[in-house]
């Protein structure tokens, strides 16, 4: 859950990449943009937002790491919702077997989560190098934000979680196993000792004189 959360915050931060123009004493303006907009921000702390004015113009990478990052946030919650239905501390979700098949889509699902932000993030971040370290490239050269790494930490989350959710199967079947022990067979001779042990004594009891204890 902590990883959706960080993936979930990546999507609207502002600082997916960032370039500074710096002056003798203060820096006079920093650029920024994100998955929806480009911004630049003066040494008095004006900043001078445009939008994107069309999707279908946008550039092929910035609509796939929308679409991987929104992929991602409602992989995200659909795989906390089934990993809460999962856990065995809740009262829903049927017996142990289904509730750990539960929990093992839920980290199915996480583990998807997770590679939809990696892939998003990597995808950006490879654009922006290969943008910085080309010599024919005259625009403007920006380096990698802090809504990068963001994702990137949220995406390992994800991944990692996700594996130990799938676990959670193994370790139920395991345990199911573990519940039925051979005790043995036993002899023919024990059985009949307690059929006749088991069978109630009809013999009416014999009343003994005080001289037969002596």
């Amino acid at each position: 859950i902590s990883g959706w959360v960080l993936v979930s915050s990546t999507l609207p931060t502002d600082y997916w990449k960032v370039s500074t123009i710096d002056g003798t004493v203060i820096t006079t303006a920093t650029f920024w943009a994100n998955l929806w907009k480009t911004c630049v921000t003066d040494s008095t702390g004006v900043s001078n937002c445009k939008d994107f004015p069309s999707m279908l113009a946008l550039d092929g990478y910035i609509q796939a790491c929308r679409g991987l990052m929104i992929s991602a946030v409602c992989l995200g919650f659909f795989g906390a919702v089934f990993g809460l239905v999962g856990m065995k501390c809740t009262k829903v979700g049927g017996s142990d077997q289904t509730k750990a098949k539960i929990a093992c889509l839920a980290g199915l699902i996480f583990i998807l989560s997770g590679l939809c932000s990696m892939t998003s993030c990597s995808l950006y971040a490879n654009r922006i190098t290969s943008e910085f370290f080309d010599p024919s490239f005259v625009a403007q050269k920006y380096e990698l934000g802090a809504a990068l790494f963001i994702g990137w930490a949220g995406a390992s989350l994800c991944i990692i979680g996700g594996i130990i959710f799938c676990f959670s199967i193994a370790e139920n079947s395991n345990s199911a196993r573990r519940g039925y022990a051979y005790n043995g067979a036993t002899s023919v001779m024990s059985s009949r000792t307690k059929v006749h042990n088991s069978v109630p004594d009809k013999t009416p009891p014999r009343h003994f004189d005080k001289n037969a204890y002596v």
